[in-house]
């Protein structure tokens, strides 16, 4: 009988009985797309989510839902990230961090004081203090005999759940609550995303209806934050800042971390994932003192872009003030809206109302950096956002460098090129691992790394000033001889010229009445 199989399941060099045998081939492809290079990873402190856990947000509306509103304190999470979204960032991955005594809000519903007993206890789903503005509603259901449980946070659509029925006594009732906030009613109305509920001792008492009340305890878990817990640490359970491990960042934060002994780690965790990391020093940090820290501490990596500790003024519209921020939720929101092949000097950014250097906007008096200062940071591999940048009176990264201090690898555009390039390989070519290494291999191999180079040409991410082939590649023959070859080595050899970026730009001017003007007419086209 005919037989049907997969391509390669076949030893088609073997066969004894005559019939017919189709071989389904899947269809090659290879060509490789890009991984994004927009992903924003923050750790900080938050009132409400879970702790130590990467969770997906594209807004500030999303921020809020899943962590709780941007708070005006040190190392929330919520500030940066909601700079960053000024800048246009859309795709974010946030980490909340705590100090360990952070709590839960509860309530105890009907809680009986003569007999010290409740029959139902309601609980945050997470620890933190929005929590506590769970509000609950326990009323009469709109079938008969039955009850219905509201549970409501501010901003947020309201959790009911209705005709949850009552017959059978109190204890009945309790049980039939309790199933329907950690179940769900049906397909309509799931489990709770708020509240968990357990049974009390007191299950015989009766039901009664409730209003205006509120979840109560719940706390952040934030007045021993230091810097080791937001680097966190790197293991089974990952913690902190490893809890981005594998998540995608491009870019990533440690909200308000400016603790020196926290940048190495930084750096290598960066070096490790592909991730620019973006660090700061102290608010009103001084030249001499910056550059210092970065060389007693021996920063020098182009994984990781040290910002100069000039705090900025930003009007917080969430809680209606401005206040005085670091500098990384702006710049790490730049970059990753930004093309790879971009830097982020001379880039305008939004929100800036004022620096320690400057001064307030408002209050009309306004300093600048002078050329000596800037020469000395940038010299050192720090960077700083000030005005004027060299576009015009507009805030903006003034350098666009990492901290390398080796020019060659020092520019935004290179870690961030280099970190997307590697990234696509490491997710893209794995496919040709376990292939039969020959001549076919090889081609492939070859063609696929050239459709992805010939695209980003085509895209304008790689180009050349004289138009020449920015690339090469060599897989085949002289790079994998058979003595490789036979110990299951396969080699590629990529060569990529990056774009340069225009830092110094030099205008020659002569002019005079002396002047001589040398000039071939060109002739019009009507």
């Amino acid at each position: 009988m005919v037989q049907i199989t997969q391509s390669g399941a076949l030893n088609t060099a073997a066969l004894v009985v005559p019939d017919l045998y189709v071989q389904i081939t899947s269809p090659q492809a290879l060509s490789l797309n890009g991984v994004p290079s927009d992903l924003l990873g923050i750790v900080g402190t938050a009132s409400w989510g879970p702790v130590d856990q990467p969770v997906l947000f594209g807004s500030l509306a999303g921020y809020n839902a899943a962590f709780g509103a941007v708070l005006v304190r040190g190392f929330d999470m919520g500030t940066p990230a909601s700079c960053a979204i000024d800048q246009g960032a859309s795709a974010l991955v946030g980490v909340r961090v705590t100090d360990g005594t952070d709590t839960a809000a509860n309530y105890a519903v009907l809680y009986s004081a003569v007999a010290g007993n409740y029959p139902l206890l309601l609980t945050a789903i997470c620890t933190g203090s929005r929590g506590n503005q769970i509000a609950i509603v326990l009323a009469g259901g709109t079938s008969a005999n039955s009850w219905k449980l509201t549970l409501q946070v501010p901003g947020m659509l309201p959790e009911v759940f209705d005709n949850i029925a009552g017959g059978g006594g109190p204890a009945n009732l309790w049980s039939n609550m309790v199933l329907a906030v950690n179940v769900g009613t049906g397909p309509m109305r799931g489990p709770s995303q708020l509240c968990l509920a357990t049974l009390g001792a007191g299950t015989a008492i009766a039901p009664a209806m409730i209003g205006n009340q509120s979840l109560m305890g719940g706390t952040d878990g934030v007045t021993g934050i230091a810097s080791a817990a937001l680097v966190g640490m790197d293991g089974l359970s990952r913690t902190g800042m490893f809890a981005l491990r594998g998540q995608g960042c491009a870019v990533a934060l440690l909200a308000d971390c400016t603790d020196p002994t926290a940048w190495s780690a930084m750096s290598a965790f960066g070096l490790q994932e592909g991730i620019y990391m973006i660090a700061c020093g102290a608010s009103g940090d001084s030249i001499v003192s910056a550059i210092e820290s970065k060389q007693s501490f021996g920063i020098d990596s182009y994984a990781l872009k040290m910002m100069f500790g000039d705090w900025l003024y930003w009007y917080d519209s969430d809680n209606s003030q401005t206040r005085m921020v670091s500098p990384l939720g702006f710049v790490a929101g730049c970059l990753v809206n930004l093309s790879p092949e971009q830097s982020g000097l001379n880039k305008q950014l939004s929100g800036i109302i004022g620096s320690q250097k400057s001064g307030l906007s408002s209050s009309g008096q306004t300093t600048t950096y002078s050329s000596v200062e800037l020469q000395a940071l940038f010299s050192a591999g720090i960077d700083v956002i000030c005005n004027p940048a060299p576009g015009g009176a507009y805030w903006a990264i003034r350098c666009g460098h990492n901290s390398s201090t080796n020019f060659v690898i020092a520019s935004d555009a290179y870690t961030r090129m280099t970190n997307f390039i590697a990234q696509t390989l490491a997710a893209g070519m794995g496919r040709y691992v376990g292939s039969v290494i020959n001549s076919t291999l090889l081609s492939n191999v070859r063609a696929t790394l050239l459709g992805f180079l010939s695209n980003l040409v085509g895209q304008g991410i790689l180009g050349s000033v004289d138009g020449s082939i920015p690339y090469a590649v060599v897989c085949g023959t002289t790079n994998n001889p058979a003595a490789r070859t036979s110990l299951g080595y396969v080699q590629a050899d990529v060569q990529i010229q990056y774009q340069g970026i225009n830092e110094k730009f030099i205008v020659n001017l002569q002019g005079g009445q002396g002047v001589t003007i040398t000039s071939s007419q060109t002739p019009s086209i009507r």
